[in-house]
């Protein structure tokens, strides 16, 4: 269990900042603040248009795109990090807890709670 662990911290380390400028990024995304209006009610910061193009583009505003990039690469393997350290993580609630029950409810609110969220406002 202990290399679960260190490789759970290590996946971590490396890929928390990919995966904190993805959550971060997307979330201005969702109330699209990196959208300039068409009719000048808006205007997008710099800085927003840029990095947004990085997360949905996978380069530079720009810059050539292309059907591959180092970059997109780099954004499939912190996905799959991801995914790993968060089963990692699952098994280790399970492993480290007092009792099965708790770790059983989390995952079942982590389901539920946007199941109902996306049901009541559809």
């Amino acid at each position: 269990m202990e290399w679960i662990r260190r490789f759970h911290l290590y996946l971590g380390c490396l890929f928390a900042p990919a995966l904190i400028f993805f959550a971060v990024s997307g979330t201005w995304q969702l109330y699209r603040l990196h959208d300039t209006k068409e009719d000048g009610s808006y205007v997008a910061p710099p800085p927003l248009e840029i990095l947004s193009a990085i997360h949905m583009d996978s380069h530079l505003p720009g810059k050539q795109a292309s059907a591959y990039t180092p970059f997109r690469t780099f954004s499939t393997l912190a996905a799959i990090g991801l995914v790993i350290s968060t089963l990692l993580g699952v098994l280790m609630a399970f492993r480290f807890s007092r009792s099965a029950i708790t770790p059983v409810i989390c995952l079942f609110a982590g389901v539920a709670l946007p199941l109902t969220i996306l049901y009541i406002y559809r």
